[in-house]
Protein backbone atom coordinates (compact mmCIF):
# COMPACT_ATOMS: atom_id res chain seq x y z
CA UNK A 1 0.00 0.00 0.00
CA UNK A 2 1.48 3.49 -0.98
CA UNK A 3 2.14 5.71 2.15
CA UNK A 4 2.40 9.84 2.34
CA UNK A 5 3.45 11.12 5.25
CA UNK A 6 1.56 14.19 7.31
CA UNK A 7 1.61 16.29 10.03
CA UNK A 8 -1.90 16.46 12.25
CA UNK A 9 -1.49 18.81 15.25
CA UNK A 10 2.00 18.29 15.56
CA UNK A 11 1.90 14.77 15.30
CA UNK A 12 3.93 13.39 12.39
CA UNK A 13 2.32 10.27 10.42
CA UNK A 14 2.43 8.02 7.82
CA UNK A 15 -0.86 7.15 6.29
CA UNK A 16 -2.42 5.55 2.98
CA UNK A 17 -2.58 7.36 -0.13
CA UNK A 18 -6.28 8.75 -0.88
CA UNK A 19 -7.69 8.36 2.46
CA UNK A 20 -9.25 11.93 3.43
CA UNK A 21 -8.27 14.07 6.50
CA UNK A 22 -11.09 13.21 8.65
CA UNK A 23 -10.05 9.61 8.11
CA UNK A 24 -6.47 10.40 8.26
CA UNK A 25 -6.79 12.17 12.18
CA UNK A 26 -8.00 9.21 13.65
CA UNK A 27 -4.06 7.78 13.33
CA UNK A 28 -3.76 10.18 15.93
CA UNK A 29 -6.49 9.87 17.79
CA UNK A 30 -8.36 12.82 16.67
CA UNK A 31 -12.38 12.84 16.59
CA UNK A 32 -13.22 15.82 14.73
CA UNK A 33 -16.48 16.96 14.52
CA UNK A 34 -18.99 16.24 11.91
CA UNK A 35 -22.87 16.99 11.82
CA UNK A 36 -24.02 15.85 7.60
CA UNK A 37 -20.99 13.11 7.50
CA UNK A 38 -21.41 9.56 7.25
CA UNK A 39 -18.98 7.00 6.43
CA UNK A 40 -19.59 5.40 2.91
CA UNK A 41 -23.01 6.80 2.81
CA UNK A 42 -23.10 10.44 2.81
CA UNK A 43 -19.02 12.32 2.54
CA UNK A 44 -20.61 15.91 0.77
CA UNK A 45 -19.10 18.36 3.27
CA UNK A 46 -21.82 20.30 3.24
CA UNK A 47 -22.43 21.31 7.33
CA UNK A 48 -18.95 22.45 7.42
CA UNK A 49 -18.36 21.35 11.01
CA UNK A 50 -15.22 19.39 9.80
CA UNK A 51 -13.05 22.11 8.51
CA UNK A 52 -9.17 22.22 9.78
CA UNK A 53 -6.56 24.27 8.61
CA UNK A 54 -4.27 23.04 5.88
CA UNK A 55 -0.57 24.94 6.07
CA UNK A 56 -0.39 26.86 2.31
CA UNK A 57 -4.12 26.81 2.16
CA UNK A 58 -5.75 30.06 1.99
CA UNK A 59 -9.25 29.08 3.43
CA UNK A 60 -10.37 26.33 6.23
CA UNK A 61 -11.31 23.25 3.90
CA UNK A 62 -13.68 20.26 4.80
CA UNK A 63 -11.57 17.04 6.30
CA UNK A 64 -14.27 14.54 5.17
CA UNK A 65 -13.79 15.32 1.75
CA UNK A 66 -9.97 16.88 1.14
CA UNK A 67 -7.48 13.89 0.56
CA UNK A 68 -4.18 14.09 2.11
CA UNK A 69 -1.10 14.43 0.24
CA UNK A 70 2.84 14.20 0.53
CA UNK A 71 3.74 16.71 3.47
CA UNK A 72 0.53 17.77 4.66
CA UNK A 73 0.05 19.78 7.83
CA UNK A 74 -2.79 19.74 9.72
CA UNK A 75 -4.40 21.78 12.79
CA UNK A 76 -7.80 20.36 13.87
CA UNK A 77 -8.52 22.96 16.88
CA UNK A 78 -7.58 26.06 16.68
CA UNK A 79 -9.50 29.46 17.80
CA UNK A 80 -10.68 30.61 14.23
CA UNK A 81 -11.47 26.50 13.67
CA UNK A 82 -13.33 26.49 17.19
CA UNK A 83 -14.92 29.99 16.02
CA UNK A 84 -15.87 29.19 12.92
CA UNK A 85 -17.41 25.53 14.34
CA UNK A 86 -19.76 27.84 16.88
CA UNK A 87 -20.76 30.50 14.46
CA UNK A 88 -21.88 27.27 12.25
CA UNK A 89 -24.03 25.96 15.12
CA UNK A 90 -25.43 29.21 16.25
CA UNK A 91 -26.46 29.89 12.38
CA UNK A 92 -28.26 26.04 12.18
CA UNK A 93 -30.38 26.50 15.44
CA UNK A 94 -31.58 30.15 14.44
CA UNK A 95 -34.18 28.46 12.28
CA UNK A 96 -33.88 25.04 14.26
CA UNK A 97 -37.13 24.13 16.94
CA UNK A 98 -35.06 24.25 19.88
CA UNK A 99 -38.09 21.94 21.86
CA UNK A 100 -35.06 19.76 23.22
CA UNK A 101 -36.65 18.32 26.55
CA UNK A 102 -39.75 17.04 24.60
CA UNK A 103 -37.56 16.13 21.87
CA UNK A 104 -37.29 12.20 21.27
CA UNK A 105 -33.14 12.37 20.50
CA UNK A 106 -32.80 14.66 23.86
CA UNK A 107 -29.61 13.18 25.11
CA UNK A 108 -28.56 11.38 21.90
CA UNK A 109 -28.76 14.06 19.24
CA UNK A 110 -25.47 14.52 17.31
CA UNK A 111 -26.58 18.63 17.07
CA UNK A 112 -27.29 18.73 20.98
CA UNK A 113 -24.03 17.16 21.67
CA UNK A 114 -21.68 19.40 19.66
CA UNK A 115 -23.86 22.53 20.77
CA UNK A 116 -22.63 22.00 24.27
CA UNK A 117 -18.75 21.00 23.37
CA UNK A 118 -18.98 24.49 21.45
CA UNK A 119 -20.87 26.32 24.39
CA UNK A 120 -23.39 27.96 21.72
CA UNK A 121 -25.76 30.59 22.46
CA UNK A 122 -28.94 29.86 20.72
CA UNK A 123 -29.80 33.41 20.86
CA UNK A 124 -26.92 34.30 18.81
CA UNK A 125 -29.23 35.00 15.75
CA UNK A 126 -32.70 36.01 15.65
CA UNK A 127 -34.91 36.78 12.78
CA UNK A 128 -37.37 34.73 10.31
CA UNK A 129 -37.77 31.17 10.84
CA UNK A 130 -39.64 28.34 9.44
CA UNK A 131 -42.79 26.69 10.41
CA UNK A 132 -43.79 23.51 8.72
CA UNK A 133 -46.51 21.38 9.46
CA UNK A 134 -45.56 17.57 10.51
CA UNK A 135 -46.19 14.98 8.35
CA UNK A 136 -47.47 12.08 10.49
CA UNK A 137 -49.90 10.18 7.87
CA UNK A 138 -47.54 7.09 7.55
CA UNK A 139 -48.21 4.87 9.74
CA UNK A 140 -44.51 3.97 10.74
CA UNK A 141 -42.22 7.17 10.14
CA UNK A 142 -43.05 10.60 11.44
CA UNK A 143 -41.17 13.70 9.92
CA UNK A 144 -40.75 17.18 10.94
CA UNK A 145 -38.62 19.59 9.21
CA UNK A 146 -38.53 22.08 11.77
CA UNK A 147 -35.90 19.95 13.38
CA UNK A 148 -33.69 19.48 10.02
CA UNK A 149 -30.61 20.59 9.42
CA UNK A 150 -30.40 19.32 5.70
CA UNK A 151 -27.68 17.19 6.52
CA UNK A 152 -28.86 15.20 3.70
CA UNK A 153 -28.59 11.81 5.58
CA UNK A 154 -31.28 10.44 5.27
CA UNK A 155 -31.82 11.13 1.43
CA UNK A 156 -28.43 9.26 0.81
CA UNK A 157 -29.97 6.33 2.39
CA UNK A 158 -33.03 6.17 1.41
CA UNK A 159 -31.10 6.54 -2.36
CA UNK A 160 -27.98 4.78 -1.87
CA UNK A 161 -29.02 1.95 0.70
CA UNK A 162 -32.39 1.71 -0.43
CA UNK A 163 -32.69 2.71 -4.27
CA UNK A 164 -35.91 4.40 -3.47
CA UNK A 165 -35.22 8.22 -3.58
CA UNK A 166 -38.49 8.81 -2.31
CA UNK A 167 -37.30 11.90 -0.17
CA UNK A 168 -35.31 14.84 -1.53
CA UNK A 169 -34.50 18.85 -0.98
CA UNK A 170 -36.50 20.74 -2.57
CA UNK A 171 -36.49 24.64 -3.52
CA UNK A 172 -33.31 26.83 -3.20
CA UNK A 173 -31.48 28.61 -0.89
CA UNK A 174 -33.22 29.63 2.61
CA UNK A 175 -36.44 27.73 1.59
CA UNK A 176 -34.48 24.50 1.10
CA UNK A 177 -36.37 21.93 2.78
CA UNK A 178 -36.41 18.09 2.14
CA UNK A 179 -39.57 16.64 0.96
CA UNK A 180 -41.26 13.69 -1.32
CA UNK A 181 -42.09 14.67 -5.14
CA UNK A 182 -45.67 16.56 -5.34
CA UNK A 183 -45.25 17.69 -1.69
CA UNK A 184 -47.05 14.31 -0.71
CA UNK A 185 -46.58 13.15 2.71
CA UNK A 186 -44.32 9.86 3.52
CA UNK A 187 -47.65 7.54 3.67
CA UNK A 188 -48.65 8.83 0.18
CA UNK A 189 -45.16 8.54 -1.31
CA UNK A 190 -44.09 4.87 -2.28
CA UNK A 191 -41.80 4.61 1.17
CA UNK A 192 -41.27 1.34 2.02
CA UNK A 193 -41.30 2.49 6.10
CA UNK A 194 -37.91 0.57 6.38
CA UNK A 195 -36.71 3.68 8.74
CA UNK A 196 -33.11 3.82 7.32
CA UNK A 197 -33.58 7.31 6.96
CA UNK A 198 -34.70 7.65 10.95
CA UNK A 199 -31.30 5.55 11.38
CA UNK A 200 -29.45 8.11 9.86
CA UNK A 201 -30.66 11.22 10.82
CA UNK A 202 -28.42 12.96 13.66
CA UNK A 203 -31.64 15.09 15.35
CA UNK A 204 -35.59 14.33 15.42
CA UNK A 205 -36.33 15.18 12.30
CA UNK A 206 -37.24 11.97 11.57
CA UNK A 207 -38.74 9.16 13.94
CA UNK A 208 -41.01 6.03 14.53
CA UNK A 209 -44.83 6.38 15.01
CA UNK A 210 -44.69 6.17 18.82
CA UNK A 211 -47.62 3.69 20.13
CA UNK A 212 -46.10 3.19 23.74
CA UNK A 213 -49.02 4.85 25.25
CA UNK A 214 -51.32 2.70 23.63
CA UNK A 215 -49.47 -0.50 25.62
CA UNK A 216 -49.86 1.17 28.95
CA UNK A 217 -53.05 1.84 28.27
CA UNK A 218 -54.19 -1.72 27.37
CA UNK A 219 -52.12 -3.43 30.33
CA UNK A 220 -54.16 -0.70 32.35
CA UNK A 221 -57.58 -1.95 31.13
CA UNK A 222 -59.00 -4.86 33.35
CA UNK A 223 -60.73 -6.35 30.22
CA UNK A 224 -57.82 -7.14 28.23
CA UNK A 225 -55.31 -9.80 28.18
CA UNK A 226 -52.36 -8.25 26.83
CA UNK A 227 -49.56 -10.95 25.27
CA UNK A 228 -46.05 -9.50 24.37
CA UNK A 229 -43.38 -11.15 22.38
CA UNK A 230 -39.69 -10.05 21.24
CA UNK A 231 -38.46 -10.55 17.99
CA UNK A 232 -35.18 -12.45 17.62
CA UNK A 233 -32.82 -9.64 16.98
CA UNK A 234 -34.10 -7.61 20.52
CA UNK A 235 -31.90 -10.06 22.47
CA UNK A 236 -28.26 -8.79 21.11
CA UNK A 237 -29.62 -4.51 21.01
CA UNK A 238 -31.51 -3.60 23.87
CA UNK A 239 -28.70 -3.51 25.95
CA UNK A 240 -27.21 -0.76 24.55
CA UNK A 241 -29.90 1.42 25.36
CA UNK A 242 -28.93 0.60 28.70
CA UNK A 243 -24.86 1.89 28.59
CA UNK A 244 -24.27 -2.13 28.08
CA UNK A 245 -21.35 -2.96 25.89
CA UNK A 246 -22.61 -3.49 22.19
CA UNK A 247 -23.63 -7.07 20.95
CA UNK A 248 -24.68 -8.05 24.73
CA UNK A 249 -26.80 -10.90 24.78
CA UNK A 250 -29.68 -10.08 27.56
CA UNK A 251 -32.67 -12.63 26.54
CA UNK A 252 -32.65 -13.02 30.24
CA UNK A 253 -33.64 -9.78 31.48
CA UNK A 254 -35.65 -8.93 28.82
CA UNK A 255 -37.71 -11.97 29.75
CA UNK A 256 -37.58 -10.64 33.43
CA UNK A 257 -37.90 -6.78 31.91
CA UNK A 258 -41.39 -7.24 30.39
CA UNK A 259 -42.90 -9.74 33.02
CA UNK A 260 -42.21 -6.42 35.73
CA UNK A 261 -44.24 -4.19 32.91
CA UNK A 262 -47.64 -5.77 33.55
CA UNK A 263 -48.04 -8.00 30.61
CA UNK A 264 -50.27 -11.34 30.95
CA UNK A 265 -47.95 -13.18 29.23
CA UNK A 266 -44.16 -12.83 28.27
CA UNK A 267 -43.12 -14.87 25.00
CA UNK A 268 -40.30 -15.43 22.16
CA UNK A 269 -40.85 -14.76 18.29
CA UNK A 270 -37.69 -16.90 18.47
CA UNK A 271 -40.72 -19.55 18.38
CA UNK A 272 -43.02 -18.07 15.18
CA UNK A 273 -39.95 -17.79 13.49
CA UNK A 274 -39.36 -21.53 13.54
CA UNK A 275 -43.12 -21.75 12.82
CA UNK A 276 -42.17 -19.43 9.46
CA UNK A 277 -39.49 -21.85 8.83
CA UNK A 278 -41.70 -25.09 9.01
CA UNK A 279 -44.05 -23.20 6.82
CA UNK A 280 -41.57 -21.81 4.26
CA UNK A 281 -39.08 -24.57 3.84
CA UNK A 282 -42.02 -27.05 3.43
CA UNK A 283 -43.29 -24.49 0.68
CA UNK A 284 -40.39 -24.23 -1.43
CA UNK A 285 -39.88 -28.15 -1.30
CA UNK A 286 -43.21 -27.96 -2.53
CA UNK A 287 -42.24 -25.42 -5.30
CA UNK A 288 -39.03 -27.76 -5.97
CA UNK A 289 -40.71 -31.01 -6.79
CA UNK A 290 -43.94 -29.86 -8.09
CA UNK A 291 -42.86 -27.04 -10.67
CA UNK A 292 -43.76 -23.65 -8.52
CA UNK A 293 -42.69 -20.42 -9.02
CA UNK A 294 -39.12 -19.75 -8.35
CA UNK A 295 -37.12 -18.44 -7.61
CA UNK A 296 -38.87 -18.78 -3.84
CA UNK A 297 -38.19 -15.55 -1.92
CA UNK A 298 -38.59 -15.06 1.39
CA UNK A 299 -41.12 -12.81 2.74
CA UNK A 300 -40.35 -12.03 6.79
CA UNK A 301 -39.21 -8.33 5.80
CA UNK A 302 -42.18 -6.01 5.69
CA UNK A 303 -39.84 -3.24 4.19
CA UNK A 304 -39.19 -5.78 1.23
CA UNK A 305 -42.67 -6.74 0.52
CA UNK A 306 -44.14 -3.35 -0.19
CA UNK A 307 -40.61 -2.95 -2.51
CA UNK A 308 -41.98 -5.76 -3.92
CA UNK A 309 -45.17 -4.62 -4.61
CA UNK A 310 -44.26 -0.77 -5.57
CA UNK A 311 -41.57 -1.75 -7.70
CA UNK A 312 -41.36 -5.33 -8.39
CA UNK A 313 -44.58 -6.33 -8.94
CA UNK A 314 -44.01 -9.10 -11.53
CA UNK A 315 -41.96 -11.20 -8.90
CA UNK A 316 -45.20 -10.84 -6.41
CA UNK A 317 -45.80 -14.43 -7.40
CA UNK A 318 -42.05 -15.65 -6.01
CA UNK A 319 -43.04 -14.19 -3.15
CA UNK A 320 -43.31 -17.36 -0.53
CA UNK A 321 -46.87 -17.36 1.34
CA UNK A 322 -45.90 -17.00 4.80
CA UNK A 323 -46.90 -14.05 7.29
CA UNK A 324 -43.56 -13.22 8.90
CA UNK A 325 -42.91 -14.39 12.06
CA UNK A 326 -44.62 -11.00 14.02
CA UNK A 327 -47.84 -11.59 12.15
CA UNK A 328 -47.72 -15.87 12.98
CA UNK A 329 -47.15 -15.30 16.46
CA UNK A 330 -50.89 -12.51 16.84
CA UNK A 331 -52.58 -15.16 14.52
CA UNK A 332 -51.47 -17.53 16.75
CA UNK A 333 -52.36 -16.02 19.83
CA UNK A 334 -55.81 -15.01 18.81
CA UNK A 335 -56.49 -18.63 17.15
CA UNK A 336 -55.02 -21.86 18.86
CA UNK A 337 -54.31 -19.81 22.58
CA UNK A 338 -57.16 -17.83 22.73
CA UNK A 339 -59.39 -21.07 21.32
CA UNK A 340 -57.03 -23.44 24.54
CA UNK A 341 -57.45 -20.63 27.08
CA UNK A 342 -61.45 -19.75 26.08
CA UNK A 343 -59.85 -16.01 25.66
CA UNK A 344 -62.38 -13.85 22.85
CA UNK A 345 -59.70 -12.86 20.34
CA UNK A 346 -61.49 -9.07 20.74
CA UNK A 347 -59.97 -9.01 24.45
CA UNK A 348 -56.74 -10.21 23.71
CA UNK A 349 -54.07 -7.49 22.56
CA UNK A 350 -50.69 -8.44 20.93
CA UNK A 351 -47.63 -6.73 21.49
CA UNK A 352 -44.80 -7.27 19.42
CA UNK A 353 -41.46 -5.45 20.16
CA UNK A 354 -39.83 -5.38 17.04
CA UNK A 355 -36.42 -3.61 15.22
CA UNK A 356 -38.30 -2.48 12.31
CA UNK A 357 -40.34 0.64 11.53
CA UNK A 358 -42.02 -1.19 8.44
CA UNK A 359 -43.54 -3.77 10.80
CA UNK A 360 -45.82 -0.85 12.41
CA UNK A 361 -46.94 -0.53 8.33
CA UNK A 362 -47.45 -4.99 8.25
CA UNK A 363 -49.83 -5.25 11.29
CA UNK A 364 -52.33 -3.48 9.79
CA UNK A 365 -51.99 -4.98 6.29
CA UNK A 366 -55.14 -6.53 4.49
CA UNK A 367 -55.02 -10.68 4.88
CA UNK A 368 -53.23 -10.36 8.05
CA UNK A 369 -56.61 -11.35 10.38
CA UNK A 370 -56.49 -15.03 11.19
CA UNK A 371 -59.06 -14.43 13.92
CA UNK A 372 -61.90 -13.48 11.09
CA UNK A 373 -61.77 -9.53 11.34
CA UNK A 374 -59.39 -8.80 14.17
CA UNK A 375 -55.77 -8.00 13.57
CA UNK A 376 -53.19 -10.32 14.02
CA UNK A 377 -51.19 -7.80 15.92
CA UNK A 378 -52.64 -4.77 17.46
CA UNK A 379 -49.28 -2.71 18.81
CA UNK A 380 -45.63 -2.54 17.14
CA UNK A 381 -42.86 -0.85 19.62
CA UNK A 382 -40.03 -0.55 18.21
CA UNK A 383 -36.50 -1.49 20.45
CA UNK A 384 -35.67 2.17 21.22
CA UNK A 385 -39.46 2.61 22.20
CA UNK A 386 -39.42 0.02 24.61
CA UNK A 387 -36.37 1.25 26.25
CA UNK A 388 -38.53 4.41 26.55
CA UNK A 389 -40.90 2.47 28.02
CA UNK A 390 -38.86 0.36 30.49
CA UNK A 391 -36.97 3.37 31.42
CA UNK A 392 -40.16 5.70 32.44
CA UNK A 393 -41.10 2.48 34.27
CA UNK A 394 -38.12 2.90 36.73
CA UNK A 395 -36.84 -0.67 35.57
CA UNK A 396 -33.49 -0.96 36.28
CA UNK A 397 -32.95 -3.44 33.31
CA UNK A 398 -29.07 -4.00 34.05
CA UNK A 399 -29.64 -5.38 37.42
CA UNK A 400 -32.39 -7.63 36.47
CA UNK A 401 -31.89 -11.28 37.01
CA UNK A 402 -31.82 -13.83 33.86
CA UNK A 403 -35.81 -15.51 33.91
CA UNK A 404 -37.28 -17.86 31.06
CA UNK A 405 -39.97 -16.85 28.90
CA UNK A 406 -43.65 -17.81 29.72
CA UNK A 407 -45.27 -21.17 29.08
CA UNK A 408 -46.03 -22.36 26.37
CA UNK A 409 -44.25 -20.11 24.31
CA UNK A 410 -41.04 -20.12 25.95
CA UNK A 411 -38.41 -22.48 23.64
CA UNK A 412 -37.10 -21.41 20.28
CA UNK A 413 -34.52 -22.98 18.57
CA UNK A 414 -30.78 -21.47 17.02
CA UNK A 415 -32.50 -21.12 13.59
CA UNK A 416 -35.35 -18.85 15.15
CA UNK A 417 -32.46 -16.59 16.47
CA UNK A 418 -30.00 -16.45 13.72
CA UNK A 419 -33.41 -14.55 11.92
CA UNK A 420 -31.85 -11.36 13.00
CA UNK A 421 -28.68 -11.52 10.86
CA UNK A 422 -28.94 -11.57 6.85
CA UNK A 423 -28.63 -15.13 5.70
CA UNK A 424 -30.55 -16.13 8.85
CA UNK A 425 -33.42 -16.69 7.33
CA UNK A 426 -31.78 -19.16 4.80
CA UNK A 427 -29.42 -20.41 7.37
CA UNK A 428 -32.48 -21.71 9.03
CA UNK A 429 -34.57 -22.74 6.22
CA UNK A 430 -31.88 -24.75 4.63
CA UNK A 431 -31.10 -26.57 8.19
CA UNK A 432 -34.71 -27.65 7.81
CA UNK A 433 -35.41 -28.29 4.22
CA UNK A 434 -32.03 -30.61 3.82
CA UNK A 435 -33.52 -32.57 6.76
CA UNK A 436 -36.83 -33.27 4.98
CA UNK A 437 -34.59 -34.05 1.43
CA UNK A 438 -32.03 -36.34 3.41
CA UNK A 439 -32.14 -37.39 7.01
CA UNK A 440 -28.19 -38.09 6.88
CA UNK A 441 -27.55 -34.57 5.74
CA UNK A 442 -25.73 -33.54 8.77
CA UNK A 443 -24.71 -29.60 7.52
CA UNK A 444 -26.01 -27.67 10.86
CA UNK A 445 -24.12 -24.42 9.93
CA UNK A 446 -24.59 -22.41 6.64
CA UNK A 447 -21.44 -20.47 6.97
CA UNK A 448 -21.72 -19.06 3.06
CA UNK A 449 -24.88 -17.05 3.33
CA UNK A 450 -23.83 -15.43 6.81
CA UNK A 451 -22.15 -12.08 6.71
CA UNK A 452 -22.54 -8.12 5.90
CA UNK A 453 -21.80 -8.40 2.01
CA UNK A 454 -25.04 -7.04 0.20
CA UNK A 455 -25.32 -10.39 -2.00
CA UNK A 456 -24.54 -13.58 -1.05
CA UNK A 457 -24.68 -17.01 -3.12
CA UNK A 458 -23.83 -20.62 -2.33
CA UNK A 459 -25.23 -23.39 -4.19
CA UNK A 460 -25.17 -26.70 -1.86
CA UNK A 461 -26.09 -30.08 -3.53
CA UNK A 462 -28.60 -32.18 -1.12
CA UNK A 463 -30.20 -35.28 -1.89
CA UNK A 464 -29.08 -35.22 -5.08
CA UNK A 465 -30.45 -31.74 -5.87
CA UNK A 466 -27.76 -28.95 -6.76
CA UNK A 467 -30.12 -25.94 -4.58
CA UNK A 468 -28.67 -22.41 -5.84
CA UNK A 469 -29.33 -19.45 -3.31
CA UNK A 470 -28.83 -16.18 -2.38
CA UNK A 471 -29.16 -14.35 0.69
CA UNK A 472 -29.35 -10.33 0.38
CA UNK A 473 -29.66 -7.18 2.43
CA UNK A 474 -30.10 -3.40 1.65
CA UNK A 475 -32.76 -3.00 -1.09
CA UNK A 476 -30.63 -1.41 -3.74
CA UNK A 477 -29.23 -4.83 -3.76
CA UNK A 478 -32.00 -6.22 -3.81
CA UNK A 479 -33.00 -4.28 -7.14
CA UNK A 480 -29.49 -5.12 -8.58
CA UNK A 481 -30.16 -8.97 -8.10
CA UNK A 482 -33.54 -8.65 -9.12
CA UNK A 483 -32.74 -6.79 -12.66
CA UNK A 484 -30.02 -9.42 -12.62
CA UNK A 485 -32.54 -12.53 -12.40
CA UNK A 486 -35.48 -11.04 -15.09
CA UNK A 487 -32.23 -10.55 -17.57
CA UNK A 488 -31.71 -14.37 -17.09
CA UNK A 489 -28.36 -13.68 -15.41
CA UNK A 490 -28.81 -15.29 -12.37
CA UNK A 491 -29.68 -19.20 -11.79
CA UNK A 492 -31.71 -19.14 -8.40
CA UNK A 493 -33.77 -21.29 -6.53
CA UNK A 494 -34.27 -19.68 -3.44
CA UNK A 495 -33.60 -16.13 -2.55
CA UNK A 496 -33.27 -14.44 1.26
CA UNK A 497 -33.82 -10.66 0.89
CA UNK A 498 -33.86 -8.12 4.34
CA UNK A 499 -35.21 -4.58 3.51
CA UNK A 500 -32.13 -3.23 5.76
CA UNK A 501 -28.31 -3.42 5.49
CA UNK A 502 -27.39 -6.43 7.47
CA UNK A 503 -30.59 -7.86 8.56
CA UNK A 504 -33.05 -6.97 11.38
CA UNK A 505 -29.58 -6.28 13.75
CA UNK A 506 -29.42 -2.87 11.70
CA UNK A 507 -33.42 -2.30 11.60
CA UNK A 508 -35.09 0.93 11.34
CA UNK A 509 -35.84 0.99 14.80
CA UNK A 510 -32.91 -0.32 16.85
CA UNK A 511 -31.00 1.95 19.58
CA UNK A 512 -29.64 5.09 18.16
CA UNK A 513 -25.54 5.07 18.02
CA UNK A 514 -23.42 7.79 18.44
CA UNK A 515 -21.80 9.09 15.35
CA UNK A 516 -18.55 8.17 16.40
CA UNK A 517 -19.85 4.38 16.54
CA UNK A 518 -21.45 4.38 13.42
CA UNK A 519 -18.72 5.74 11.56
CA UNK A 520 -15.46 3.77 13.66
CA UNK A 521 -17.10 0.16 14.76
CA UNK A 522 -18.16 -2.57 12.93
CA UNK A 523 -21.59 -2.28 14.87
CA UNK A 524 -23.46 -5.13 12.67
CA UNK A 525 -20.98 -7.41 12.88
CA UNK A 526 -20.44 -7.16 16.61
CA UNK A 527 -24.47 -7.84 17.06
CA UNK A 528 -24.22 -10.74 13.88
CA UNK A 529 -21.84 -12.61 16.21
CA UNK A 530 -23.85 -12.31 19.43
CA UNK A 531 -26.63 -13.45 17.63
CA UNK A 532 -25.01 -16.79 15.71
CA UNK A 533 -23.41 -17.31 19.81
CA UNK A 534 -26.93 -17.01 21.10
CA UNK A 535 -27.78 -19.68 18.01
CA UNK A 536 -25.16 -22.34 19.51
CA UNK A 537 -26.10 -21.86 23.17
CA UNK A 538 -29.07 -23.31 22.58
CA UNK A 539 -30.15 -27.07 22.97
CA UNK A 540 -32.49 -26.78 19.81
CA UNK A 541 -30.75 -25.65 16.76
CA UNK A 542 -33.03 -26.35 14.26
CA UNK A 543 -36.96 -25.31 13.47
CA UNK A 544 -38.65 -28.99 13.41
CA UNK A 545 -36.28 -30.17 16.68
CA UNK A 546 -38.80 -27.69 18.46
CA UNK A 547 -40.90 -29.41 20.99
CA UNK A 548 -43.14 -26.44 21.35
CA UNK A 549 -43.48 -26.35 17.41
CA UNK A 550 -43.73 -29.89 17.84
CA UNK A 551 -46.87 -29.34 20.25
CA UNK A 552 -48.45 -26.71 17.99
CA UNK A 553 -48.58 -29.16 15.12
CA UNK A 554 -49.96 -32.09 16.81
CA UNK A 555 -52.49 -30.06 18.66
CA UNK A 556 -53.73 -27.92 16.10
CA UNK A 557 -52.11 -27.17 12.79
CA UNK A 558 -51.76 -31.14 11.61
CA UNK A 559 -48.94 -30.58 8.98
CA UNK A 560 -46.90 -27.59 7.75
CA UNK A 561 -48.71 -26.46 5.00
CA UNK A 562 -52.18 -27.93 5.95
CA UNK A 563 -55.38 -26.14 5.16
CA UNK A 564 -55.69 -24.80 8.51
CA UNK A 565 -51.46 -23.72 8.28
CA UNK A 566 -53.01 -21.88 5.30
CA UNK A 567 -55.98 -19.99 6.78
CA UNK A 568 -53.66 -19.06 9.71
CA UNK A 569 -50.07 -18.51 8.80
CA UNK A 570 -50.54 -17.41 5.14
CA UNK A 571 -51.22 -14.53 3.12
CA UNK A 572 -51.28 -12.71 0.24
CA UNK A 573 -49.87 -9.55 -1.86
CA UNK A 574 -50.92 -6.31 -3.91
CA UNK A 575 -49.57 -4.08 -6.88
CA UNK A 576 -49.00 -1.32 -5.33
CA UNK A 577 -48.31 2.42 -7.54
CA UNK A 578 -44.44 3.79 -7.65
CA UNK A 579 -44.10 6.87 -9.12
Amino acid sequence: MDMVNIKINNMSLRVPVGITVLEAAKYASVDIPTLCYLKDLNEIGACRMCLVEVKGQRTLIAACVHPVSEGMVVLTNTPAIRESRKNTLELIISDHNRQCLSCVRSGNCQLQKLCHDYGVDENTYKGTTHTYEIDNLSPSIVRDNSKCVLCRRCVSACEKLQSISVISPVDRGFATQISCAFEKSLGEAPCVNCGQCIVACPTGALCERDETQIVWDAIADPEKKVFVFTAPSIRVTLGEAFDMPLGSIVTGKLAAALRRMGFDGVYDMNLSADLTIMEEAHEFLERVKNGGKLPMITSCSPGWVKFCEHYFPDFIENLSSCKSPQQMFGAVLKTYFAEKHGLDPNNVVVVSVIPCTAKKFEKGRDDQAAATGIHDVDIAVTTRGLARMLKADGIDFAGLPDEPFDDPFEIGSGAGAIFGASGGVMEAALRTASHWLDENFKVVEFEEVRGAEGIKRATYKIAGIEVKVAAVSGLANARALLEAVRRGEEDLHFIEIMACPGGCINGGGQPYLSDYTRNNVDVVGIRAKSIYAADKSLPYRKSYENPDIIRLYDEYFETPGSEKAHHVLHTSYVKREAY
